[in-house]
């Protein structure tokens, strides 16, 4: 039996009730239903209704189901950018978004800054014929948080016919967005929600949709099964163009009534507390410090410590206590080390990785 607590990036830790779920679902077959049956869809019509609440979505947005997070980066450029797109690039995963629109042929620019550093937002110049502007709003790779209230101040730089997609793979549902200000947010379902991988979540309001629209309308491809009018032509039925992750997003469901029942707001509350305990131990750390120095960039939910020591003997000593930190991304895989801090993370867990941290290395 595995006992150990995955402080891992992503897949992570599960959240404390998927395997009774799971056991549920296995108990009523929940793999073998089809998904154009009324069952599927009142599984469907939950998930979104939970997610709905919790994230507190207008009714002008959509709630779309892909293959991953990563596949949007795809379909974002077919359905949403007919020429020009922009990328706030500050880690391996924003950069891979710029790379996909060049890949696809448009003509994409970026404004880059070194790995583990924020944006200034006030400096960025962006041309009035971008159609699309891409942020990570918690870079994975690098621990650097963009705050929601510098997204927000995008839309006045912008020329108002721009698309906005934030990137909230390593943070949903912590931050609290303004979906007024944003026209896109998408995120899988491995990290913040605690459950195995295998689904994406692609939330667009109607100004993607008709972006779109016009797109195809001018004879345009923007792809088969998953562009935005096929999805959204199922998805508006509680169902999914082909045969979806139904077990994931059964799960999902379950996992997401279960947040609105203990609340965003004590979701929130828990997790900056939990960060704050990490961030103090990594302050007076012998071994370890805080790879993000801007206290107003530093993820609440990916915190990332520079190690004195490698991070494979970080992780091996780490092992015979059953607790499990992820090493640093690419070339930082030696110096440094990843801890996640999601829902699923309670604060005693949190506790005895810092106690144990401090008793290996002070």
């Amino acid at each position: 039996m595995n006992n150990k607590i995955y402080f891992t990036p992503g897949p992570s830790e599960l959240y404390p009730t998927v395997a009774a779920h799971m056991a549920t679902a296995m108990a009523n077959k929940i793999g073998s239903i089809s998904h154009r049956s009324q069952q599927f869809k009142d599984i469907y019509a939950h998930a979104v209704t939970g997610l709905r609440a919790l994230l507190q979505l207008p009714d002008n947005w959509d709630i779309l189901f892909v293959a991953s997070a990563n596949e949007v980066w795809e379909r974002a450029i077919q359905n949403n950018v007919e020429r020009e797109s922009f990328h706030l690039v500050n880690g391996s995963f924003s950069k891979r978004f710029y790379e996909i629109s060049l890949e696809l042929g448009r003509q994409a620019t970026k404004h880059e800054v070194a790995f583990g550093q924020g944006f200034p937002i006030e400096e960025l110049e962006i041309s009035a014929t971008t159609e699309l502007v891409a942020v990570v709003q918690n870079e994975t790779s690098s621990g650097v948080s963009t705050p929601v209230n510098e997204i927000n101040k995008l839309r006045a730089k912008l020329n108002p016919e721009t698309l906005i997609y934030v990137d909230a793979v390593s943070t949903a549902p912590y931050p609290d967005f303004d979906f007024e200000r944003i026209d896109s947010v998408y995120f899988s379902v491995q990290k913040g929600f605690g459950l195995p991988a295998g689904l994406g979540i692609w939330l667009v309001n109607d100004r993607c949709v008709a972006k779109a629209e016009n797109l195809k309308n001018q004879g345009l491809s923007i792809g088969s099964y998953h562009s935005i009018p096929a999805l959204l032509s199922k998805a508006r039925a509680y169902q999914n163009p082909e045969t979806p992750n139904v077990l994931a997003i059964y799960l999902l469901g379950k996992v997401v009534e279960e947040m609105n029942h203990h609340g965003i707001a004590n979701i929130r509350q828990e997790t900056e507390a939990k960060a704050k305990l990490i961030y103090d131990y990594l302050a007076i750390s012998q071994t370890f410090s805080a790879a993000v120095t801007n206290p107003a960039q530093q993820s609440q939910t990916t915190v990332i410590a520079n190690t004195q020591v490698s991070s494979a003997e970080v992780i091996k000593k780490l092992a015979p206590f059953d607790m499990v930190v992820g090493s640093g991304y690419g070339s930082y895989k030696d110096t440094q080390i990843r801890i996640a801090n999601f829902p699923a993370h309670t604060l005693a867990q949190v506790q005895a990785l810092i106690y144990k941290l401090q008793e290996l290395y002070g």
